[in-house]
């Protein structure tokens, strides 16, 4: 230690854990590195190096702390009393959300003729969000925004290209001119929540083909985003607009931001109230069909929020086999301890069943299998989601006091962790939606069954659950009651067909003596006798870059 001059030196920094960097958190991940290479191949994973190296670097996880401890703040005028609406964040943000989009992440799969560009994409995400999640946001309504614009195909030719680019440039311009956009949605609203029907906003056509738009927008994410898709109610129901931050030509469009949401995570993001005040927009997609047209946005972003907690997941994971590599207790480093390799085997099952199933939703997305996303994706929308909480609490704790501290990271995880699963629609509105896709006749149920069926046979205990599954859809009486319990039940038999016919034996394994054959605890950490841990645990360290 360097002396100080009338310091007396009392201790040395002994046993703390040296930084995380240098690590790749793409290609250096082995579940993820290889549902890439098994969905789309060597030349992909090989284009995301670039990518990978920057999510380990220094660099990157400063832009993240500065992003999050420096949140956005709203300017509603300016100097001179003049409504501005605009939101500043700080220069961090911008460098997160101009890697994001110049790797592709955004909206430029949509554009791209490669057979596994949304694979690409969702690897890349998955890897490049563990960094920092908030901008994460507005990069997935971005991306979700291009299908559901499709419905009005004019308007997709006018704003598809800049949706689809690889640039960033913040800032309120014509986005007929801008060289790339960012979309956002505003649904929500403040008297019906998920029941977009109860929304009371309403549109008056203009004569010109534009609508005029008032009322009110109870969460509205990003709104500094150059283009909205908003609901509000015709005499023919809710019907689907497009509404602009700034009008062709350069005008601003009346966009009146209230307030800005003092949120639990996602503290880098803004999330607004706003208000609609002769705001123009154009219809997007039939009068009293915005619902179906906007929930083609609505299912593209499941898939980020499976990704995303898969990301929030991993990331914590990491962490956790990080600290413990590199920290003592009782006479021995804390990854040689059984109990602690028990936590962290756990965790690592738990993050490697996420990345799978998330890769295998996007390797659908390429293939246009829309039968199989609209079950798949809301299966595991709803259990990634619901697990990720309990997974990075549980990482959190293996970095003790470490990991209550802010400085650790893991209280932003932490914070992060229950968004997703409340993102559209809570737990139950996600449920109830799984059973409406398993309706009678449902091409969606026989997709997801296909998928199921290629690995019956490979293991008793997954066999059992498939008849135990099958026994739950027999029965319909009270089906709202179990609606739950059978998301959760298609879910760990997704992600238990992707580990038999593709992980290592000892993961496929471990996951279905746990996840499906009843042995393991009520918390993580429970694995049985004779699961080999230290195995999975390397399998889980992330390689260096």
């Amino acid at each position: 230690m360097r002396a100080v001059p009338g310091v007396t030196t009392t201790h040395e920094v002994t046993n703390q854990v040296p930084p995380l960097v240098g690590h790749d958190p793409i290609a250096g991940d082995a579940a993820l590195a290889e549902a890439c290479l098994r969905h789309a191949g060597a030349a992909t994973l090989a284009s995301l190096a670039d990518l990978g190296a920057l999510a380990g670097s220094a660099q990157a996880q400063e832009w993240a702390r500065q992003a999050d401890e420096h949140p956005p703040r709203l300017r509603t005028h300016d100097r001179y009393g003049h409504r501005v609406d605009e939101v500043e964040f700080h220069p961090a943000w911008h460098e997160l959300m101009g890697a994001a989009i110049r790797h592709g992440l955004a909206g430029a799969p949509w554009a791209d003729p490669a057979p596994h560009a949304h694979v690409r994409r969702a690897v890349g995400y998955l890897g490049w969000t563990q960094v920092e999640a908030g901008h994460g946001c507005p990069v997935t309504m971005t991306y979700a925004a291009v299908p559901a614009l499709r419905a009005a195909p004019e308007l997709a030719a006018t704003f598809e290209p800049g949706l689809t680019s690889r640039s960033y440039r913040f800032g309120l311009t014509d986005p007929t001119t801008k060289p790339g956009l960012v979309a956002g949605m505003g649904m929500t609203e403040k008297q019906g929540g998920s029941d977009v029907r109860a929304n009371t906003t309403r549109a008056t056509a203009n004569g010109d083909g534009s609508w005029s738009l008032t009322g009110h927008k109870w969460f509205t994410s990003a709104p500094m985003s150059d283009l909205f898709l908003v609901l509000a109610q015709l005499d023919e129901g809710v019907s689907c607009f497009l509404a602009p931050r700034v009008l062709p030509g350069g005008e601003r469009n009346v966009f009146r931001l209230q307030r800005l949401k003092d949120k639990l995570g996602d503290r880098s993001n803004a999330s607004s109230e706003v208000e609609f005040a002769g705001t123009a927009a154009w219809l997007v997609g039939e009068p009293g069909r915005g619902v179906p047209t906007i929930i083609e946005m609505v299912a593209t972003t499941r898939l980020d929020c499976v990704l995303g907690s898969a990301a929030t997941t991993r990331a914590a994971l990491t962490q956790a086999v990080h600290h413990t590599r590199h920290r003592s207790a009782f006479g021995a480093l804390l990854a040689d301890q059984p109990l602690m390799q028990n936590v962290l085997a756990d965790l690592a099952l738990e993050s490697e069943a996420a990345t799978s199933l998330g890769v295998r939703l996007a390797a659908a997305q390429d293939a246009g299998d829309r039968d199989f996303l609209r079950l798949a994706g809301a299966v595991a929308k709803f259990w990634v989601c619901k697990r990720t909480p309990a997974a990075v609490a549980e990482a959190l704790e293996v970095l003790g006091g470490n990991g209550y501290v802010e400085e650790s990271g893991m209280p932003r995880l932490y914070r992060q962790a229950p968004l997703n699963s409340i993102w559209e629609g809570s737990g139950n509105v996600i449920a109830l939606d799984v059973l409406r896709a398993l309706g009678a006749g449902s091409a969606a149920l026989a997709a997801v069954t296909a998928e199921l069926d290629l690995a019956r046979g490979a293991d008793a205990r997954y066999d059992a659950a498939l008849r135990a599954l099958a026994a739950e859809l027999a029965d319909p009486d009270q089906l709202p009651l179990r609606a739950r319990r059978i998301a959760g039940r298609l879910a760990l038999c997704l992600q238990a067909s992707l580990l038999l016919r593709f992980a290592p034996a000892d993961v496929a394994d471990a996951f279905c003596a746990t996840r499906l054959g009843g042995d393991w605890g009520g918390v993580l950490g429970t694995l049985p006798a004779g699961t080999p841990v230290r195995a999975l645990v390397e399998r889980a360290a992330v390689v260096p870059a």
